[in-house]
């Protein structure tokens, strides 16, 4: 079956949805103190994007046994690795999980190393992987500020195999982080909740919504 949608970069905002109130309780300054309201929406927020995800994916016609006849229903054919970037990427995988239940999963951690005069490295030092020959991988990723993360994920399943296919899946993105991801890997597909175009000083997208992480499980002290 043919795919009904050939962009690179998907602004799921662009056209009117209940994406758009998710999107507006996540950045709403005192609606996402709420940590539980936050997750929730986060869950809300990937189950939708799945759903755009999956008219994108491969389809062939298989028959199905009613009580009363047989039909032909088109069903996905590929093989699908969910990969969350850690921490904030946990309840948006979930989401996304929960459309797509088959799917195998894995786990990327990584986090901001703050330096002492303010700049910051990211650092990324587990993954947890299946095999992604000829699969379809979909990163969640909450927030995608300059592409770092998403760099250094990539850099670290290629010993996991060569996947068919890319998307990542984030809320909110920055206009700098979506040209370095097309810069360096034209070929994934990014949708995304929002595209905001300040980066600040500190790589914090503006008006973003804040730090996703400690939004949804508390602040964290730095080791």
């Amino acid at each position: 079956m043919e795919k009904q949608t050939s962009k690179i970069v998907i602004n799921l905002s662009e056209t009117n949805s209940f994406i758009n109130q998710i999107v507006y309780e996540l950045r709403h300054v005192h609606i996402q103190k709420d940590r539980a309201k936050f997750r929730n929406n986060l869950e809300k927020f990937g189950i939708l994007a799945a759903y755009e995800v999956s008219k994108s994916l491969n389809y062939s016609a298989e028959e199905v046994q009613t009580s009363l006849g047989s039909t032909f229903i088109e069903t996905i054919d590929d093989s699908i690795v969910l990969l969350s970037i850690l921490r904030a990427g946990i309840p948006l995988q979930y989401g996304v999980l929960k459309l797509m239940d088959q799917a195998e999963t894995g786990f990327i951690a990584a986090y901001r190393k703050e330096k002492p005069d303010g700049s910051f490295d990211i650092k990324m030092d587990y993954i947890t992987c299946p095999n992604l020959n000829n699969k379809v991988v979909i990163f969640t990723d909450s927030m995608l500020a300059t592409g770092s993360s998403l760099d250094n994920a990539m850099k670290m399943i290629e010993n996991y195999g060569t996947p068919k296919e890319i998307h990542l899946i984030s809320v909110i993105a920055s206009e700098y982080a979506i040209d370095q991801v097309r810069r360096l890997y034209p070929a994934i597909k990014i949708w995304v909740g929002a595209i905001d175009e300040e980066l600040t000083a500190k790589s914090y997208i503006v008006p973003g919504l804040g730090d996703a992480g400690d939004l949804a499980y508390g602040e964290k002290l730095q080791g």
